[in-house]
Parts: structure tokens; C-alpha cells; sequence
């Protein structure tokens, strides 16, 4: 079942739902939904050092995209089909009953601005901020802000606790995140 408006904030209050900073519910929040705003940080693929990505070599993934921050006030402009890789400003924490999806905005999606190609579920026992799979789909460029409002959560409650939380599952990659990571998908293979 997906929480309402007054259950989100409820959840928020008994701690099961943290979100820092705080949110304004004036602006962000939704009838089931809160909004994320777009961090500073921005991680852009170093596409003339490698003519193509191994998904079975280890390859840093620093070496792989690079760092860009974007000072509050300023903006980063997404090119006609760019991706890269962006974080909410707040950091989420879920209980071990709780769930989110993660939801573009469609008055993003109307400019062709996509903010998660497959990445929407987050695991109960969830904390960190999210990452951001951004891309423009559309014919033109589109200035994105740092604080802006980028994506939707919605939140459901699990029929019982999570016997192992996404915090506490061994080899988890990506718990604890403070900006946005790059894939750590040679991990899988590696297991």
C-alpha cells in the first residue's frame, strides 16, 4: 500500500522515514509523494579515454567519469542525449518495514529530462542519498539547478520487517552514499 500525504508525514514523525535536511511540506510535499531536490555534484562519463565499457574488466570507476561541482546559483546544462550521474540534496533513511520508489517529475519528463533510467526501488533499511540516472531525451538543451525540485519519492510498508536490510546486506555497494557513485557493477561478477 502506498502511503498518503498525512501517512508520510506521520512515518516522519515515528522516525520510520528520515529525511535530511528536512523537507518544506509547504513545497515538497505531494498527495503520496515527496519531492528530492538536485545536489551540486554531477559525475560526467570520460568518453575519449575508452572506446567502450567492459562490464567484466575492473576499471575505476573514477578513472571512468569525473567530478563536477556546480555552485548553488548556477547551472548545469544537460546536452540532446547526455547522461550523467546526480544526487538528491537531502539523504533518505528507511526503516526495515519501508520501502521508496523513486519517480521522475513530469514537468521534467515534458522537456525530455528523464531522472532514473532503472533505478526507482529503494530497499527498506535504505540510507544515503540517491543517485540520479539523468538524461535528456529531448532536441534541446535544459539548465538544471542545484536545489531545484528533481524526483518524487513514494513509500510503501513491507507486510513484515526485512529479515536483512539493505544496510546490513553483505556486499552492498552502494549504502551509506553521500554523492553520486558510479557503477560497481564488476562487483556482481566478482561474487
Amino acid at each position: 500500500m502506498v502511503l498518503s500525504d498525512r501517512d508520510i508525514v506521520r512515518y516522519q514523525e515515528m522516525g520510520k522515514i528520515k529525511i535530511t535536511p528536512a523537507p518544506d511540506l509547504t513545497k515538497q510535499l505531494g498527495s503520496c509523494s515527496i519531492d528530492f531536490r538536485l545536489g551540486n555534484t554531477f559525475r560526467l562519463f570520460e568518453h575519449s579515454k575508452y572506446p567502450y565499457i567492459d562490464l567484466r574488466e575492473d576499471i575505476d570507476p573514477n578513472e571512468l567519469m569525473h567530478k563536477m561541482e556546480v555552485p548553488d546559483g548556477e547551472a548545469f546544462t544537460m546536452q540532446p542525449g547526455e547522461f550523467v550521474l546526480a544526487a538528491t540534496l537531502e539523504t533518505l533513511e528507511l526503516s526495515d518495514d519501508v520501502m521508496a520508489r523513486l519517480e521522475g517529475r513530469s514537468s521534467l519528463g515534458r522537456l525530455g529530462i528523464i531522472v532514473h533510467s532503472t533505478a526507482g526501488l529503494f530497499d527498506p533499511g535504505w540510507v544515503g542519498t540517491a543517485t540520479l540516472e539523468l538524461g535528456n531525451l529531448g532536441r534541446m538543451p535544459v539548465k538544471l539547478y542545484p536545489g531545484m525540485r528533481i524526483c518524487a519519492f513514494t513509500f510503501e510498508e513491507l507486510s513484515s520487517p526485512a529479515e536483512v536490510p539493505y544496510r546490513r546486506k553483505p556486499g552492498n555497494k552502494y549504502a551509506g552514499q553521500v554523492e553520486p557513485e558510479a557503477s560497481r557493477f564488476v562487483k556482481d561478477l566478482n561474487q
